[in-house]
């Protein structure tokens, strides 16, 4: 698969994690492909530079220069939208307002920490919102590639970047499989079509438990 087409399973299935009339904040990367597999107004996509009720921008016609998420993309707003100043955005983040964050990462560990807005010694974007999605998000995704430019896990077993927070994620969706945070242990839950556990393992660095469900697969 071309990395393209990683992304777009990855959000993919990251979609499938929704509920109807949810307000869900997409972080940058990955997360911005999951409102391509949502059925229109079937949730609610909340950017905290302000507005909720974003859509999908499908044709350049639609274009206005002054709609854009905090990514900078070019956005398309939805019936009944609404737009609101950031600190009113931060406001709805921080008082739990916000039902679904998805989020990309540098590192997730197998206790649930992850590791997503600082490489020691290199100069890259900064934390962004990810510290407030986590802390104030009732469900935290993280959709990533399995592995490094380089090859390496980004499952670890500790992370070795700065932690985005003390709050511990959700769900972990990667090219290879899907993990969960359950009772504070990295389990398996489903593996990508064509991906065998034997492939998992190898490119995994964390420890994780094989949900029942894949057991019985085998």
């Amino acid at each position: 698969m071309t990395n393209k087409d990683i992304q777009e399973l990855i959000a993919k299935r990251a979609a499938a994690e929704l509920k109807p009339n949810s307000v869900v904040n997409l972080g940058i990367g990955i997360p911005t492909l999951v409102a391509k597999y949502v059925q229109p107004g079937s949730v609610y996509f909340h950017t905290e530079n302000g507005m909720l009720g974003v859509e999908e921008l499908t044709s350049e016609e639609d274009l206005d220069p002054s709609l854009v998420n905090a990514g900078k993309l070019p956005i398309s707003e939805g019936i009944g939208a609404s737009y609101f100043n950031s600190g009113e955005s931060f406001a709805m983040i921080r008082g739990g307002h916000v039902n679904v964050a998805i989020l990309g990462a540098l590192q997730v560990d197998q206790e649930g920490y992850i590791a997503n807005w600082a490489i020691p010694g290199k100069n890259i974007m900064g934390v962004g919102g990810a510290m407030d999605l986590l802390s104030g998000a009732g469900k935290v995704i993280v959709t990533t590639n399995h592995t490094s430019k380089n090859g390496e896990s980004k499952i670890v077993e500790k992370c070795s970047y700065p932690i985005t927070s003390l709050r511990k994620i959700d769900v972990i969706i990667t090219e290879l499989a899907v993990f969960k945070i359950e009772d504070g242990r990295l389990v398996l839950k489903e593996l990508m079509p064509g991906v065998s556990l034997d492939e998992v393992r190898e490119k995994t660095e964390a420890s994780f438990e094989i949900s029942e469900e894949i057991l019985a697969l085998r």
